[in-house]
């Protein structure tokens, strides 16, 4: 009977070893495809820096270049996470929260220049007024998300009992 037991403790042990490795490997994986899209997207919205300072860009061409340099700060965020998963073994809400932040702000940004072009064309159509208020109507549901996932990440600091960022580690855990 206790050798039952020894034996499955000893393959528990062995399988958990072997998830936890090959969820290590995973991790290392996509961290490190993150890292190689991130700094594709970082060139790219360099490239697209360049021309709009070079042409005196216009609307659209700055709220591309803010539109990619956030789609680059998601990456970055979602790495860091990745990288905290890794290190911690756990997986936190706040980046999260954080990534949905950014995402919402780039689409509010989208929906306002595209809002501003129908405003200031010559011709207003049943179509366009219609297109309107339906991104007046998307605008006030993202406001109401923003509010709700700041309001959530508010929270999660003050539920923290030393008060730092979720993924800040002290100088005894990055060195270990």
């Amino acid at each position: 009977m206790s050798d039952d037991r020894d034996d499955q403790g000893r393959l528990t042990r062995a399988a958990s070893f072997v998830f936890l490795h090959t969820e290590h490997a995973i991790y290392a994986a996509l961290g490190i495809l993150l890292a190689l899209t991130a700094l594709v997207a970082l060139i790219d919205a360099t490239a697209l820096t360049w021309e709009a300072v070079r042409h005196l860009g216009g609307a659209d061409q700055i709220l591309e270049v803010v539109d990619r340099l956030l789609f680059l700060l998601m990456l970055i965020e979602i790495l860091h996470t990745v990288r905290v998963s890794m290190r911690s073994g756990k997986l936190t809400c706040e980046p999260f929260l954080i990534v949905g932040l950014i995402a919402s702000i780039r689409r509010v940004l989208v929906i306002t220049l595209q809002s501003s072009e129908i405003t200031h064309a010559k011709d207003w159509s049943p179509e366009k007024q219609a297109l309107f208020q339906a991104s007046m109507i998307e605008l006030g549901v993202l406001a109401g998300l923003i509010l709700t996932m700041v309001f959530a990440i508010f929270m999660l600091h003050r539920a923290r009992d030393d008060g730092k960022p979720a993924g800040e580690e002290s100088a005894e855990q990055a060195g270990s």
